[in-house]
């Protein structure tokens, strides 16, 4: 698939001064509900009202969406306040629902996203539509499957097409409900520099409190747009009532995000680099977190040791690491004198820790 400048278009024409708003709750819970937010979202830097009509829940008897009833709601959204609509389609019916009552967006959510089937079938059913189509990351961290959709759809000439960055699921437990992994969503722009890229940093957080510090790194990033879901009472949503904020709080979290504008030659230089450099803390921290995991296994390996009175050096085994290292840094235009150093720096904490334990 050859990168397309018209699959940016849709964005273009949509002549925003500011990065694209998409907001609303996470499930269409009843029609006063679903007009109140809309209502508050009205005259906001709000485009797009987004709303879950039906919810895939990880297991069965959570609230699963109200349905096709909840179409007829989002027309009532669009005919009232001028907003353009979106919600998650995961199947060839959804699609069918969705564009039978005019809905603008459609996305395909994290959960579909790891299915190649799911993907063929709603690629299949959306055939050569103009409408706006955004593909989520899948559930966990494969770049393949990410991008594998992207292609199923453009090959089923759907043009208008964008990405939405929600984070990965992960065993381990971490301050965010999925963690970003910012490098992933990086390597997809980069790979696809004209395809518009939005976070969902609500799906990131999984707490309204971290919405805010996420939609700036994303902004930061260079990203093209947000998705926060947005609720006029989230304490009592009935699905992901801890990652909503209110139409007051998204008012507040737009005016204080900023925004980088590129207006001059000197500006623009700016802006490049601040993103480079705003990829670089996120790998920088990426490497830091990578480097605990590993010491705490050499912890545990050194236990081991020590329990059946092992010596903490192994050359046999340091030195097949090394040249494995050595071979796979070339393969990443690493030089063997910098894997060198890296990886005995590495080596020897390994060490110095194993040796407290075998000495306490």
């Amino acid at each position: 698939m050859e990168n397309k400048k018209e699959m940016r278009q849709w964005l273009t024409n949509f002549g925003l001064e500011h990065p694209l708003v998409i907001a609303g709750p996470c499930s269409a819970e009843t029609e006063e509900q679903v007009l109140k937010i809309a209502h508050e979202l009205k005259d906001t830097d709000v485009t797009v009202y987004r709303a879950g009509i039906w919810k895939p829940r990880t297991r069965p008897g959570m609230f699963e969406g109200v349905g096709a009833i909840g179409l007829g709601w989002l027309k009532k959204v669009k005919e009232q306040t001028g907003l353009l609509t979106a919600t998650e389609v995961a199947n060839k019916d959804h699609v069918k629902l969705a564009l039978e009552n005019e809905v603008d967006i459609l996305w395909i959510g994290a959960r579909s996203t790891v299915s190649p089937f799911i993907i063929q079938e709603i690629a299949d059913a959306l055939q050569g539509t103009d409408k706006i189509v955004l593909i989520k990351n899948p559930v966990n961290p494969d770049l393949a499957l990410w991008l594998g959709g992207v292609e199923r759809l453009y090959s089923a000439d759907i043009k208008n097409l964008g990405l939405i960055h929600r984070g990965f699921s992960t065993y381990e437990k971490t301050k965010y409900r999925n963690i970003p992994e910012w490098q992933i969503a990086i390597e997809v722009k980069n790979r696809f520099p004209d395809l518009p890229m939005i976070c969902d940093p609500s799906h990131i957080a999984g707490r309204r409190d971290l919405i805010f510090d996420l939609s700036q790194a994303a902004l930061d990033l260079n990203f093209d747009g947000l998705m926060i879901e947005t609720h006029w009472d989230p304490d009592n949503a009935w699905s992901d009532a801890a990652q909503q904020v209110t139409p007051k709080r998204l008012v507040e979290i737009m005016k204080d995000l900023k925004v980088r504008n590129k207006t001059t030659d000197e500006e623009a230089y700016q802006h490049t680099l601040n993103t480079l450099r705003a990829q670089i803390d996120v790998l920088d921290q990426t490497l830091l977190d990578t480097l605990g995991k590993r010491m705490n296994i050499a912890l545990e390996i050194g236990q081991l040791k020590k329990s059946n009175n092992v010596a903490v050096l192994q050359n046999k085994r340091w030195n097949e690491i090394l040249g494995k290292m050595i071979l796979e840094g070339e393969d990443r235009k690493l030089s063997e004198e910098f894997i060198l150093r890296v990886f005995k720096a590495i080596h020897q904490e390994s060490i110095n820790k194993q040796e407290k334990i075998l000495n306490t």
